[in-house]
């Protein structure tokens, strides 16, 4: 019998499937095995570096510039209060006169005589009152009489003060201590009742106006310190002494008023001068004017760093600036302040700080005279 050898095709077909039996078999093994396939090492996740410096609290007195004028603490017009010839004139213009001191003379005429009668007319009214009381004890004098006689005695008192009056207004005396700085009437002329004769001015103290814009003026209050600097660069100490309750409706503007001492009484009444208001004290932190950025609500903030090393955006509120330095407040007493690479990182995004190796000017040392926090234009 002839026994048949099988085709190659069979053969193939049969090893490949002894294969995949033998496959199937020892794949199970190894994906049921006891110990679980070595984990992949975990990818390295490279964290953004920024420079980041320390930032502490600092007190701080912001300082608001406006420009304004001087002028005298008191500048009056002083004006007739009797017709009348001047008979002399006691004091030149430009001098200095005291309170008290007799600026002109007019002439009295018979104001004397009339004054000396209605003194004697006050004394028998009083003598006729005084013996009328006594009688009216007795029943000998009506009421009506004893009322009349009382009448006549206050009407003789008024003529007195009304005469005694006139005569003081032919002496016009300064109402306050100040210099002449007008006299408008020569000797031998008549004045008129109502008539300005001369300007007195109190240099010896000033007034320092300005307008201070709507958004400036909201802590503002009489007594606090204000030096008045003028064109020449010198200044003056004085303190705030009104703060307006209401803006002026064209420009929506506070006006304020300072007094300041002017011991050498320098002519500068009427002349400009920049007033700078110190406020009141308060906790700021002080900071590269580079630092500042707008938040995601157009919001001046600053990028900072927490204590897990994630980014955060503080919003603050300007104090003061200028090109070197700015003072802001709103911060933490403490915080961490990202100086270099802020642009690069967003908030909640952690990184990696690395400490700046110049923190000169956050420290505090070597500060520079504060900086304004801005001016109004009066």
């Amino acid at each position: 019998m002839v026994v048949r050898r099988p085709s190659p095709s069979i053969l193939l077909a049969l090893a490949c499937g002894l294969a995949l039996l033998l496959w199937m078999l020892f794949g199970d093994l190894q994906r049921f095995s006891a110990e679980a396939p070595e984990a992949e090492p975990a990818r390295d996740v490279t964290l953004t570096r920024v420079e980041v410096q320390h930032s502490n609290a600092q007190r701080f007195s912001p300082r608001l510039t406006a420009q304004g004028q001087l002028s005298a603490w008191q500048d009056i017009e002083l004006r007739a209060r009797r017709e009348g010839q001047i008979d002399a004139l006691p004091v030149a213009q430009g001098e200095r006169v005291e309170a008290g001191q007799t600026l002109l003379e007019l002439a009295r005429e018979d104001l004397p005589s009339q004054l000396a009668r209605a003194e004697a007319d006050l004394e028998l009214a009083r003598a006729e009152l005084a013996g009328a009381d006594q009688l009216r004890q007795r029943d000998l004098v009506s009421r009506t009489e004893q009322l009349r006689l009382a009448g006549a005695v206050a009407g003789a008192v008024a003529e007195v003060e009304q005469l005694r009056q006139a005569l003081e207004h032919t002496r016009p005396k300064a109402p306050f201590a100040g210099t002449l700085d007008q006299l408008n009437v020569d000797a031998g002329a008549t004045l008129q009742v109502g008539e300005v004769y001369a300007r007195l001015v109190d240099d010896s103290r000033l007034r320092a106006t300005a307008n201070i814009a709507q958004r400036d003026a909201l802590d503002l209050e009489p007594g606090l310190p204000v030096s008045v600097r003028l064109l020449d660069g010198s200044t003056l100490d004085g303190e705030l002494s009104y703060v307006a309750s209401r803006a002026d409706e064209g420009t929506r503007s506070f006006a304020v008023e300072a007094r300041v001492d002017n011991p050498e009484r320098r002519r500068l009444a009427g002349a400009s001068a920049s007033l700078i208001i110190t406020r009141a004290e308060q906790s700021a932190h002080r900071l590269s004017p580079a630092l500042l950025v707008l938040d995601t609500e157009g919001q001046l903030g600053v990028y900072a760093v927490d204590d897990d090393d994630r980014v955060v955006i503080h919003s603050v509120r300007l104090l003061a600036a200028d090109s070197r330095e700015a003072w802001v407040t709103d911060l933490p007493d403490s915080v961490t302040l990202i100086t270099l690479g802020g642009g690069f990182v967003s908030d909640g995004e952690r990184v990696e700080p690395v400490p700046a190796e110049d923190d000169a000017l956050l420290d505090g040392d070597g500060l520079p005279e504060a900086p304004d926090s801005g001016a109004a234009v009066n």
